[in-house]
């Protein structure tokens, strides 16, 4: 019960519901006990007796308790219905805050397919059995006690011998419980696994199309049914070990209650009437333990799911607020970030920053060039404080920015990232998305500066557009224009841009390079490129590789010394006409 009892915070305030689920359900469990005790007046006092004018008193009684038994296990349903849907309301939110809360790290690994199935299937299984099977257990238990009673007060010495093989038949069900936890454990697993090939393979269909790999993807997907089919034969397979033992032992008691019971009926020690309620009171007990297995089913589900959803409550969150955090205030806030000596590597992994330290002062351009890997992304990914610098330290208007408040922190930077993600949702929504109570003269602005206004305009709905999943019916450079837009409207005091005009052609590029000298005035700009155009303005280019800088100017500077930044102009402007290069590259290249 260690699943449960970490639970207890999401379903325990709601016990006004629980307790009245389960007096509902025990007062229709006790109505039930009066059935043998009718078949016994009806047996001995009057088909016996031959008093058969007692007959339409009993049916009425029959139609009484029949009426309101089916009223409390309707109330106990109902409060127990409530009980579920709150407590699967309460974990919903609590697993969707949590996800909200951590940190970069964690979705490195993360499954999407997997998540979305702990926030679904797993919260239904727990939601039925804290609203009904909870409750019905118990009821079992109860079930099996007072029936228990009864017998011992009619005939002790008969319950005992008819009740022998009881506590054989709990022994089998606990060990069926131990044996089908693991199996229900690793289904869920699979069913997770399947998820996430089927949401991968919609996410990038068109990869799929492109490429013509629908028949792998169909293999791919046949493999994981397979492995979840395969679980569920297994799970098949200690059910028909365990239930035939279940039923054969749960009968053999009715057949020790025949054969005892009908020779005390023989010797005059037991009447037939009692005999009879005997019979109806054995199957209020073995009713029960036969269906004890389906509860110890419904038990294991959520036991299993329980386990994964307060896996993903308990997850460890890496990057979080400090006590005391620092709360900025915008309107003091400059923009002076300064690397003092970071080191920084990704889980199990060479490092990815090596001693890196710079300043950058507000409002100045810092441009980030390397290949592949070297870091650059690391370094703005750092600065939002997405990971914690394993040494060294970051400032921002010398604070470490381990000691601000994460929210305080991100409000002052706008990103545009590499990798464009729009919502389902309208352009305008989209690009309005990090700020409140902005105004469409705002908006459109914005749109002006990334240079997307001009497509938006030609739309059917304009700025009312709704696009599809992840920016679907959108270009490359459209969905690109509309990021930029997206954080310039946030007026941010510092400006990081990861590759943000990579899918717009050279002269787009150049119109919103314009836009940005305008916004960039008086904000700190992290500019990464593969584009040396792209960082010709920058008041420091800082060459990266494996992690290390190992160049560092302005462009005018690097463009005349040999090393890496040289080599990547000569690559990218060999076959420039030499009109139009400025006089510093003239002069660089000797053309008079």
């Amino acid at each position: 019960m260690e699943v449960f009892r970490q639970l207890k915070p999401f379903y325990w305030m709601e016990r006004k519901f629980i307790i009245a689920s389960i007096l509902c359900l025990t007062s229709a469990t006790a109505l039930g006990l009066i059935y043998p005790n009718l078949l016994r007046t009806l047996v001995d006092d009057v088909i016996m007796q031959g008093k058969f004018g007692l007959v339409p008193a009993l049916s009425l009684t029959v139609v009484g308790v029949v009426t309101l038994k089916g009223f409390m296990q309707f109330l106990s349903g109902f409060f127990g219905g409530r009980l579920g849907n709150r407590v699967a309301f309460r974990l919903r939110n609590a697993c969707y805050e949590k996800l909200q809360q951590l940190s970069f790290q964690y979705y490195d690994t993360a499954k999407t397919g997997d998540l979305m199935s702990r926030l679904t299937a797993d919260l239904e299984a727990i939601r039925q059995f804290i609203g009904f099977g909870f409750a019905q257990l118990l009821n079992l238990f109860l079930m099996i006690i007072f029936g228990g009673v009864m017998m011992m007060t009619i005939h002790w010495p008969l319950t005992l011998i008819t009740l022998v093989t009881i506590p054989f038949l709990a022994f089998t069900a606990i060990r069926f419980e131990k044996n089908i936890h693991p199996a229900f454990r690793e289904m869920r697993q699979a069913l997770s696994s399947l998820t996430t090939a089927v949401q991968e393979n919609i996410t990038g269909v068109r990869t799929v199309k492109s490429f013509a790999r629908e028949s792998h993807e169909i293999d791919k997907f046949s493999e994981r049914s397979d492995a979840y089919q395969m679980n569920q034969v297994g799970a098949a397979r200690i059910w028909s070990r365990f239930f035939p033992v279940m039923e054969l032992l749960a009968n053999l008691s009715v057949v020790v209650l025949l054969v005892a019971g009908g020779i005390l009926v023989i010797q005059k020690s037991l009447s037939l009437g009692e005999l009879v309620a005997f019979f109806s009171l054995i199957w209020y007990i073995i009713g029960p333990m036969w269906g004890i297995g389906f509860h110890i089913n419904n038990y294991t589900q959520s036991k299993a799911s329980g386990e994964r959803v307060l896996e993903l409550l308990n997850q460890y969150i890496h990057v979080k607020d400090v006590e005391d955090a620092v709360e900025l205030d915008s309107a003091y806030v400059k923009g002076h970030i300064r690397f003092e000596h970071v080191t920084f590597n990704y889980a199990d992994k060479e490092p990815a920053l090596r001693d890196i330290s710079f300043d950058a002062p507000a409002g100045s351009v810092i441009g980030l060039l390397g290949a592949t890997g070297s870091g650059k992304s690391t370094i703005i990914q750092l600065l939002m404080r997405a990971y914690n610098v394993k040494q060294g330290k970051i400032t921002l208007d010398g604070i470490d920015i381990k000691q601000l408040r994460l929210e305080s922190l991100r409000s002052q930077i706008a990103p545009v990232f590499q990798e464009t993600f729009l919502f389902s949702a309208s352009i305008r929504e989209n690009i309005a998305y990090g700020v409140q109570n902005v105004t469409m003269e705002q908006i459109i602005n914005a749109a002006k500066l990334s240079k997307a206004d001009e497509f938006i305009a030609e739309l059917p709905d304009g700025y009312d557009t709704v696009v599809g999943e992840r920016g679907m019916g959108l270009s490359g450079g459209q969905k690109q224009r509309i990021a930029i837009a997206r954080a310039l409207i946030k007026n941010p005091h510092v400006l990081l841009l990861d590759d943000a005009t990579s899918a717009v052609d050279m002269e787009t590029e150049h119109e919103i390079q314009a836009g940005f000298k305008e916004l960039m005035a008086g904000r700190t700009t992290f500019i990464i490129a593969h584009r040396i155009s792209s960082l010709k303005q920058a008041d420091e280019i800082l060459v990266l590789d494996n992690g290390r800088i190992v160049q560092r100017g302005k462009h005018r500077d690097l463009i005349r010394v040999p090393g890496p930044y040289q080599d990547i102009y000569n690559i990218q402007y060999s076959d420039r006409p030499e009109e139009e290069m400025d006089d510093m590259e003239r002069q660089k290249r000797g053309v008079t």
